[in-house]
């Protein structure tokens, strides 16, 4: 993100960086979109804003925080993609980042449920892409979930699922929301996130490229 300590969207909504006195906030707005199984804790928190504040944000609407996106640097050579949600996000505590990586990993996205209807999520990925940019980054990497995977898997599997969200058969909540906001599908991960009872712990390995972005 610049520099800037906040940027004003609208008359009452402000993007911003997560701090100090917002964590209990957005732990609680966490545990509100994700439950015990999968949300961050304060603790998480914490953490990943003393060791990467830039990639830390929250949205704030009528003094309110109802969105937030948290990320860390990886060089995502070193854990290719076979990896785990625990694994790359060091149980979300990011001491794992790595300041000279060259790919930003998003590891949690909340848009409060009652909000939902604002584009506010659509706000967050364009946060995140200015901090991919604005850090020189290569491309932005996530495990996105497939939360209405659940009701197809006995029909369909992983695979073959994503390939009819991709076609617009089936609408996914989030890869759908994904896949409209430029990012690439790489591939299916099976055991990505073992609480995610809705993606029956699948995942989308899915890449956006920082279309600035040059090698050294």
């Amino acid at each position: 993100m610049p520099e800037t300590k906040s940027i004003q969207l609208g008359e009452n909504m402000t993007i911003r960086k997560i701090q100090q006195e917002d964590l209990d906030e957005v732990a609680e707005l966490s545990y509100t979109c994700f439950g015990p199984d999968m949300s961050l804790t304060r603790a998480n928190l914490a953490s990943q804003i003393e060791i990467f504040p830039e990639g830390q944000v929250c949205l704030q609407y009528e003094g309110k925080i109802v969105g937030s996106a948290c990320s860390l640097i990886v060089d995502f050579d070193d854990y290719g993609e076979e990896h785990s949600y625990t694994m790359i996000s060091d149980d979300g505590y990011i001491r794992n980042h790595n300041p000279k990586g060259r790919n930003l990993y998003g590891i949690e996205v909340g848009v409060h449920p009652e909000f939902r209807k604002m584009k506010i999520g659509k706000y967050l990925y364009q946060a995140r892409r200015e901090i991919c940019k604005n850090l020189g980054l290569k491309s932005i990497i996530i495990g996105g979930r497939i939360p209405n995977y659940y009701k197809y898997a006995a029909q369909l599997t992983p695979e073959e699922y994503v390939e009819e969200v991709k076609k617009e058969n089936i609408y996914d909540s989030v890869l759908t929301f994904q896949l409209k906001n430029g990012f690439k599908l790489r591939k299916v991960m099976r055991g990505y996130l073992m609480g995610d009872k809705e993606s029956l712990t699948n995942a989308t390995l899915m890449e956006w490229h920082n279309p600035d972005y040059r090698e050294e």
